[in-house]
């Protein structure tokens, strides 16, 4: 490479992005980059031009491997929505003028579905305007929910956390002996794809049943019929545990989680903010059958237990981090790095590159036919599919107990 790289995060974290991130940055000095820069804020922080030399803190391989172990984005995230070009083309030449003055070959931003639209636009803009830099998305989301790849870079790693929290759970709603029975509903993130939340399914086993029900949102939810099954089950056992998405909606379109409180934060791409879920399931099944409930909200732990990781999903981030320069500096942009799954037994994945307009603002959602017919569990298929995702653990570099974690100071 002739000129130099810049590398931004944008969006949800997860347990396996700075992977991604310390991925770019070796590639990219092993290609020969004169400076990595990290854009601090993603593209929101571009603009203000609050941007860092990544040799500053990536000093030697115990800080990478300090990186690849840190949840959370090391340099900052943002949820900013560039307007289209012809709506306002001074942000644009104003990006561009910043990216001149770096000398930036390269530009990676390492997100999901909203990072790639900015991808989208900022290389459209490269055409029109005959600009040099190159600009190529590298995947990342917990949701799993990004076109034409596999498996995104997060997933299993959350995958991971949530099979092994369920479980859990589990255990512990057997411990003791309640009236009328113990109902837990664990809320899962996710939004309108049901990936994390079947992930519960993991926590079945030789040693475990796993949950008793679990909904996906790309199915309605009927709130009478989760009530009926409820109550069944508990005439067999006396606790029951229910995983189920922040996500699921009713026939009419209503999000389960807008009966109980109205929902007035709306982000930059028009997603609204999801929570409560459980919360309002609980009540419900506490009034209509008089037991016992808790309502267990996962939240931000699924995204950030880097102590959980899987180490398939934490060496693939460090993979398409790398694919991402590679792409740029053979001439690649306009494109998104995808995972090309191989085989199951052994497992086996590759990378190559997809066009990032047939990506951008595209949800892949669970396949029908990988839920049950009653739309109250995830099949075998489902289970095939992630568990390859999930395996090897990732030891955290511990010091007084506690895992380091690799830090910024400015």
């Amino acid at each position: 490479m002739k000129g130099n790289v810049i590398v931004g995060q944008s969006g949800g974290p997860t347990a396996a992005i700075n992977s991604s991130l310390a991925g770019v940055y070796r590639t990219a000095r092993d290609r020969g980059a004169a400076k990595v820069y990290g854009m601090l804020h993603g593209i929101q922080g571009l603009l203000q031009e609050r941007c860092i030399d990544l040799s500053e803190y990536i000093t030697n391989d115990l800080d990478t491997e300090l990186l690849k172990r840190t949840p959370a984005a090391f340099l900052g995230s943002c949820r900013y929505k560039l307007p289209e070009i012809h709506e306002d083309r001074e942000v644009y030449e104003k990006i561009f003028e910043i990216l001149e003055k770096l000398d930036i070959e390269a530009f990676i931003y390492i997100g999901g579905n909203d990072s790639m639209d900015t991808i989208k636009k900022l290389s459209d803009f490269a055409i029109v305007t005959g600009h040099p830099t190159r600009f190529i998305g590298c995947p990342k989301t917990i949701d799993n929910d990004l076109a034409l790849t596999d498996h995104t870079p997060g997933y299993g790693s959350a995958a991971k956390y949530i099979g092994t929290s369920v479980k859990e759970v589990i255990r512990d709603s057997f411990c003791l002996e309640y009236g009328k029975g113990l109902v837990s509903i664990v809320e899962i993130m996710g939004r309108n794809a049901g990936w994390l939340t079947g992930a519960a399914a993991l926590a079945r086993g030789e040693d475990c049943a796993g949950p008793d029900l679990i909904y996906l949102p790309e199915l309605p939810f009927d709130i009478e019929s989760f009530g009926t099954k409820v109550k069944e089950l508990l005439t067999k056992k006396r606790s029951v545990v229910v995983a189920v998405s922040e996500g699921i909606r009713l026939a009419d379109g209503r999000y389960v989680c807008e009966l109980g409180q109205s929902i007035d934060f709306v982000d930059a791409f028009g997603h609204k903010q999801l929570s409560g879920t459980a919360n309002y399931l609980a009540s419900y099944i506490a009034g209509e059958i008089g037991c016992k409930t808790r309502s267990i909200e996962l939240s931000t732990l699924q995204r950030s237990a880097s102590h959980c990781s899987s180490r398939v999903d934490i060496l693939e981030a460090f993979q398409v981090g790398g694919a991402a320069v590679k792409a740029a500096d053979e001439g690649d942009s306009g494109k998104m790095v995808v995972l090309k799954r191989i085989s199951d037994d052994p497992y086996q994945c590759s990378t190559e590159v997809k066009d990032v307009h047939k990506i951008a603002n595209d949800e892949k959602l669970v396949p029908r036919e990988w839920v049950t017919e009653d739309g109250t569990y995830v099949t075998d298929e489902f289970i095939s599919y992630v568990r390859p995702l999930i395996q090897g653990d990732v030891s955290p570099i511990v010091v007084d107990g506690i895992p380091r974690h690799l830090y910024r100071y400015v």
